[in-house]
């Protein structure tokens, strides 16, 4: 992709699956990266499995005071923050009935407040430089209804709204666009599937697989790209065609 060659990249939730993922693609366009991550073992991980990473910062995105010191740290480790990959995010699989309020809390703190926080920081520090581009993670689940995420779909609709609200305010000077991905075989998604689940779900997917998180990298790159300098404002779906149709489509 073109410009992305000596960019500083700030990636959220990124010690693992799509924050992973696209670290390791930015790391391969050229870019300084700098991965932000509340797990700690994680963080370790992602330094060996990544050496040319400039920092895995250890850092809870629902804490205000955490997320301007992690900026502060990426500054430091990089000169410069140019690139948001806003892309923390938890799920929880249950029944809209029995969400409890502090699970109902907890997923719209780390998903949505979160998403917030550290978008605000950012864009403040990229107003100040004169130019950034902040890019975040929504989800098909925030453009249609999907039965038991009732919490995850109302906080990725909120991400696609903050998104489209940021970018017209930050214009000129920064641009903001979400992706939303489809079924993404991460761990985290893994984790909630048998293997009968699994193969239940791609059938009904019209590409009939999940995509990799390397997949969803690849859009972020492009998105962060001098290729994209006209991308302000907008949801980009990635979905194996998963949200073409409707009823009679599934």
């Amino acid at each position: 992709m073109r410009g992305l060659a000596g960019k500083r990249i700030l990636i959220t939730g990124g010690a693992s699956g799509i924050g992973a993922a696209t670290a390791a693609r930015f790391l391969e366009e050229g870019s300084q990266v700098c991965v932000l991550d509340r797990d700690a073992e994680r963080c370790d991980a992602i330094r060996h499995q990544l050496p040319g990473l400039s920092e895995a910062i250890i850092a809870d995105v629902t804490d205000l005071m955490q997320v301007e010191a992690a900026l502060a740290e990426a500054v430091r480790a990089m000169g410069s923050v140019d690139v948001l990959v806003n892309n923390a995010g938890i799920s929880i699989r249950h029944k809209f009935l029995d969400i409890t309020p502090e699970e109902w809390e907890r997923v719209l703190a780390v998903n949505l407040t979160g998403v917030f926080y550290v978008a605000q920081t950012a864009a403040r520090h990229m107003w100040e430089r004169g130019s950034g581009v902040i890019l975040q993670t929504a989800s098909t689940n925030g453009i249609m209804g999907y039965p038991y995420y009732a919490d995850y779909n109302a906080s990725k609709a909120g991400v696609i709204e903050l998104t489209r609200s940021m970018a017209l305010e930050l214009a000129p000077r920064v641009r903001v666009c979400a992706v939303a991905p489809g079924y993404v075989l991460t761990p985290m998604q893994r984790a909630e599937y048998s293997n009968e689940m699994l193969e239940e779900v791609n059938q009904k997917i019209p590409l009939r697989r999940h995509a990799t998180p390397e997949e969803i990298a690849g859009l972020f790159a492009y998105l962060a790209s001098d290729d994209a300098a006209y991308a302000t404002g907008h949801v980009y779906t990635m979905d194996g065609g998963e949200t073409a149709g409707g009823l009679a489509s599934r």
